[in-house]
């Protein structure tokens, strides 16, 4: 088959085979991987659902803002490094970046992923339009790295939308300028946003654990709704473990462990030990629900 030429699928006349049929025409030789990207790139964030996903994530840092500035005198106590963020808003609008972070990633960031994870094989499988994915052929282990693909994306759109949210709505609303790091030395504004950068890109990697395990489970049903509430609910069971200290040996295997990790990357020198670690986690996670993944899509036709 040329590059150029139509798949013809059966049932062309039904919403199914019409997006199937989208889908296919990447579905050739040497684009086959970059069309198939770009069509769940589409897939992912046409959709009105990620639209109004990302919104509500934009708003919780206006929320948080608005609340620091007008309702409250920005006040926290320390130990915790979320409070300490917030602490340091009104002093410097920059540390609503980190705050707005450290206040969705526990929950808001990880339900959204798990939304969109939980979607990613069981909403083609609900649709009927996997079954045209794996004749045209993609390929099962292409089709899991391109789905898991779109998960990075949605991962790192999520994240910035809250990081990029926060830094206009702190420097509408706090003062900016030299940053105070968490030991007491200042850095200028410049290395500041660098700083905020990567701790923006290492929230992000937090989240790949949780797409792994979603687009596993997405694997074992052919009802979105219940991947989601699945993947969903894993957050929810792991974030109460990890607060549960009787359960201190699991800690260090939970998925939740190093999410606020990013917080060493606003010391002098920067301390990389717990961001490591997360990383090592996520990429562990990743490598073992990712075959579980495959090895489902292998071993049973969910074609149907």
């Amino acid at each position: 088959m040329s590059r150029t030429e139509a798949v013809t699928l059966p049932g062309a006349g039904t919403p199914q085979a019409q997006a199937a049929q989208e889908r296919a025409a990447f579905s050739v030789p040497l684009p086959r991987a970059r069309g198939l990207l770009a069509s769940e790139m589409r897939l992912v964030f046409r959709r009105p659902r990620t639209y109004a996903m990302l919104a509500f994530l934009a708003a919780v840092p206006v929320l948080l803002g608005v609340a620091l500035r007008y309702f409250t005198d920005g006040a926290g106590g320390g130990g915790d490094e979320g409070l300490e963020f917030v602490s340091q808003v009104t002093n410097n609008g920059l540390f609503l970046v980190f705050a707005s972070l450290a206040a969705t990633l526990p929950f808001f960031l990880p339900m959204t992923v798990g939304v969109v994870a939980g979607d990613a094989v069981a909403g083609e499988a609900s649709a009927g339009t996997l079954r045209y994915l794996l004749v045209a052929p993609a390929g099962r282990i292409r089709l899991l790295l391109v789905k898991y693909a779109g998960l990075v994306a949605f991962c790192l759109a999520a994240t910035f939308t809250v990081a990029l949210s926060a830094l206009a709505v702190g420097a509408v609303l706090f003062p900016m300028g030299d940053v105070p790091l968490l030991n007491g030395d200042s850095i200028p504004m410049t290395e500041a946003l660098v700083r905020a950068l990567l701790i923006a890109v290492a929230v992000a990697v937090s989240l790949l654990g949780i797409a792994a395990i979603g687009l596993f489970v997405s694997t074992l049903t052919s009802v979105p709704v219940a991947a989601m509430a699945t993947t969903v609910g894993l957050v929810i069971v792991a974030s109460i473990l990890s607060a549960i200290p009787q359960f201190h040996a699991l800690h260090p295997w939970l998925f939740t462990d190093q999410w606020m990790s990013y917080g060493d990357l606003l010391r002098d020198p920067i301390v990389t030990d717990g961001v490591v670690r997360n990383l090592e986690l996520q990429a562990a996670y990743t490598l073992v629900f990712g075959a579980a993944a495959w090895a489902r899509m292998a071993d049973r036709d969910v074609t149907c």
